[in-house]
């Protein structure tokens, strides 16, 4: 079968390629960048160098799928690509998106006879290798048609139809905001143990949480991998800790509905102090997210 893919960025990109790897389903892909096209191509995709050829080259009814920033490049893409695709044809969003947007856009295009799907993907830079977590959202004839792509790009077992547009962004919402609370809980954690009257080795404890222990994990996996990049100290970084804003929705959410997140709060605030002062649980926390996800690091200026 055949996809349009908009956005080859870290994710967007490893999603082409993995696709045109792993299956014989022929990619049309386009990213403002020429280069990421012609990234793309090599991988075996057929490029695209505006949204008008990509859908030129679509067979109908077409199926396009969105990478890009949420946000007005969001919602700039998908008012181009509504004038461009025809009845039947399904526009796919990947990124992270408020659920709220999914839901409005897919009022909006209903007239139109344009289906609207939206997809939660978790998997950050390692999906290339290991697959994505994928949380679909939408009508029932957009994930049939999408199907065998979920197929792919997920691993075995890894993806799920949560119900109509919304559905699959709002439970990646709540799978961000459950990643704050974890990725807080350790960084906590080593911090106390970093500042303990003992010469412990914090990469040596992550490996060994990884062995047995109730708190093993991917994140605590990636931990002991930042710890053995940066050493104990994490000196190189600094505690800097950004956030995309999956954690701000969730909050929303849970005081419209009624249902406490104290986790996430402290979580979602504890990110808001590094940007002010900084410390060493929060250089965990930018570590993590640079391992999991390719997130940008700020590091100490070297001498």
């Amino acid at each position: 079968m055949q996809i349009g893919f908009v956005g080859l960025g870290k994710m967007g990109g490893n999603m082409v390629h993995r696709i045109e790897r792993d299956s014989d389903h022929e990619v049309v892909a386009f990213d403002p960048n020429p280069e990421a096209v012609a990234t793309a191509e090599g991988h075996g995709a057929v490029g695209a160098h505006s949204l008008e050829e990509l859908v030129s080259k679509l067979e109908k009814p077409r199926l396009v799928w969105l990478m890009v920033p949420s946000g007005k490049i969001t919602e700039d893409t998908i008012t181009a690509l509504t004038g461009l695709l025809e009845e039947g044809d399904t526009i796919v969003d990947g990124g992270n998106t408020n659920w709220h947007d999914d839901q409005r856009r897919s009022k909006e295009l209903e007239p139109k006879g344009i289906r609207y799907a939206d997809v939660g993907t978790s998997g950050g830079v390692w999906g290339l290798d290991v697959g994505y977590c994928m949380m679909a959202g939408g009508p029932d004839e957009s994930i049939a048609h999408l199907k065998p792509i979920l197929d792919v790009l997920a691993p075995p077992d890894g993806w799920r139809h949560f119900g109509a547009a919304g559905a699959g962004h709002f439970v990646k919402m709540v799978h961000n905001g459950v990643e704050y609370g974890m990725m807080q809980a350790y960084a906590e954690g080593f911090d106390l143990m970093h500042a303990a009257p003992f010469p412990i080795e914090l990469k040596e404890v992550a490996g060994l949480w990884n062995r047995g222990s109730v708190v093993r994990s991917w994140l605590c996996e990636l931990a002991e991998l930042a710890f053995e990049q940066e050493g104990n100290d994490l000196a190189r970084l600094v505690g800097y800790v950004d956030d995309s804003g999956e954690g701000r929705w969730m909050m929303n959410d849970g005081i419209e509905m009624a249902v406490p997140t104290p986790a996430l709060a402290a979580s979602l605030y504890a990110r808001f102090y590094s940007r002010k002062e900084g410390d060493y649980a929060a250089r965990v926390l930018a570590a993590l997210r640079n391992q999991f996800g390719g997130h940008a690091v700020k590091k100490v200026e070297e001498t």
